[in-house]
């Protein structure tokens, strides 16, 4: 299959929709993308600081949300699944990233030009299976919530409740649960949005190669998704602040790995 140019020439011609089998890589290879996804964060640090603003402004409303209604504890599934809707808006890191290997001129309105043509690939489609994902975590969360929780009235703090009897359990079936979602979740996406960005094929196309990387490389990615669930654990604590650092770094750090799993010239 050939190219077929875009008639407004911002818009770069996409590849052939040809998807190679994915690459074995190791842990250097995590250290490499890390290295990489600081640098272009420090080559580029205002795309990075926009980008990261919508999660933390988002978080900050939230939880002020949930603190004046008295209901802290319903804040716990949303912060817990809220990072995964960061792929999503880590696509605009990704052109960045894109441009910075490619020698090519940066511009927030060439960026954001190449976000906004999304609409009309495949980002949109895998957008709503994000949504519906971090929706089906908000249902699953509220109702094992509900199991421990239903008949008995809520007193006291947060973390007396949460370190009763009925609230050790249901930290302990809710981590179970929400491990083998983010498990599944993290090998679907964590190369599709690059991906789909970067090539032209459609989004079930991009989770299954997403999957294969991970299958290839089941130790080293394991190891990269509890490295991201940790630091952004950590990067949220401090009222979302922490996030300014960690979505941009780890946003460029995923365009890398994706180039290291799925290389152009293969």
């Amino acid at each position: 299959m050939t190219d077929t140019p875009h008639p407004d020439p911002e818009l770069r011609p996409v590849e052939a929709s040809t998807i190679p089998d994915p690459e074995r890589i190791t842990l250097a290879t995590l250290r490499d993308v890390l290295a990489l996804g600081w640098r272009d964060f420090a080559r580029a640090p205002l795309y990075g600081l926009l980008f990261s603003a919508f999660y933390v402004l988002g978080g900050i409303i939230l939880y002020t949300i949930f603190y004046a209604s008295a209901a802290e504890y319903w804040f716990i599934p949303i912060a817990v699944g809220f990072p995964i809707l960061a792929p999503f808006a880590a696509t605009g890191l990704y052109e960045v990233s894109r441009r910075l290997d490619a020698g090519e001129a940066l511009g927030l309105s060439s960026v954001a030009l190449i976000v906004f043509a999304q609409k009309d690939r495949q980002v949109p489609s895998m957008a709503m299976f994000i949504l519906l994902v971090f929706m089906f975590w908000v249902f699953m969360a509220h109702t094992i919530f509900a199991l421990f929780f239903g008949l008995s009235p809520i007193t006291g703090s947060t973390l007396s409740m949460l370190f009763s009897g009925n609230g050790l359990m249901m930290l302990l079936v809710g981590s179970a649960v929400g491990g083998v979602m983010a498990s599944l979740f993290f090998a679907l996406t964590v190369v599709s949005l690059p991906l789909l960005l970067d090539r032209e094929v459609d989004f079930i196309s991009a989770m299954i190669a997403s999957f294969a990387c991970v299958t290839t490389n089941p130790l080293v990615m394991a190891l990269w998704a509890a490295i991201i669930a940790a630091s952004l654990f950590l990067s949220m604590v401090p009222l979302f602040l922490g996030l300014f650092i960690a979505l941009p770094v780890f946003g460029h750090a995923t365009w890398h790995l994706y180039r290291r799993l799925l290389p152009q010239d293969a």
